[in-house]
């Protein structure tokens, strides 16, 4: 009687925590599981063919490979715009879309780098920034602060971007026009103009998180 009982409170425990799972599930789902996260999630995948195609020997994998890089910054705006779109904001996706974007740019930089087309002193300064921009934040955060994106990241972001995939080109290709377009000197050119632009959007960063930790009231 006694292995009965103890059978069945066994049991109804299991089938009580089986409901409080449940829910948990169906937010986990509701909170990842939806289209604009798994584009994020996506993004992510696509950074091992991005790396595979850059080949110094290929200029077709080049070009593939500056095609895959904008196609998931393509993905990045769609993603942004669904999630707005459906009022599908979530914490997850708050936190893996930028963080996608800089897997993306971090993993890329560090291999141009390994193969000789980035100066290894540029890649210090890039992604010296983008660990100091992401710590201020987590401070901001803490201290019940938010700095906003300046006029100087959003410009650093689109000539790492451009410069970026122009590298990833690596090759001169002949215009139409007449002449030759040296992909891999433009693309450094604005890199090298990104680097200006990152240390002038970190100073401007600090400069508003000093102004609006100013602002907050000292507590009793």
């Amino acid at each position: 009687m006694n292995e009965e009982t103890s059978e069945k409170q066994a049991d109804q425990g299991q089938r009580k925590r089986a409901r409080k799972a449940r829910p948990r599930l169906e937010g986990f789902k509701r909170e990842i599981l939806n289209l604009p996260n798994l584009i994020t999630i996506g993004r992510i995948f696509m950074i091992p063919p991005v790396l595979f195609l850059v080949d110094k020997a290929d200029p077709f994998k080049g070009v593939l490979a500056m095609a895959l890089f904008l196609s998931a910054g393509g993905l990045d705006l769609l993603d942004g715009w669904l999630a707005r779109r459906r009022n599908l904001v979530t914490f997850f996706g708050k936190f893996a879309d930028p963080l996608a974007d800089k897997i993306m740019v971090m993993a890329l930089l560090v291999y141009l780098t390994a193969e000789g087309r980035v100066p290894p002193w540029l890649i210090v300064i890039l992604l010296g920034r983008e660990f100091y921009i992401s710590g201020l934040r987590m401070l901001a955060l803490n201290e019940g602060v938010e700095i906003s994106a300046d006029a100087g990241g959003k410009a650093k972001t689109s000539f790492q971007v451009i410069g970026i995939s122009m590298v990833l080109i690596y090759f001169p290709y002949h215009a139409p026009w007449g002449g030759w377009i040296r992909f891999y000197e433009l693309g450094m050119l604005l890199l090298y103009t990104s680097a200006v632009l990152s240390v002038w959007s970190a100073f401007s960063y600090t400069r508003g998180f000093i102004q609006a930790l100013s602002k907050v009231p000292d507590e009793d």
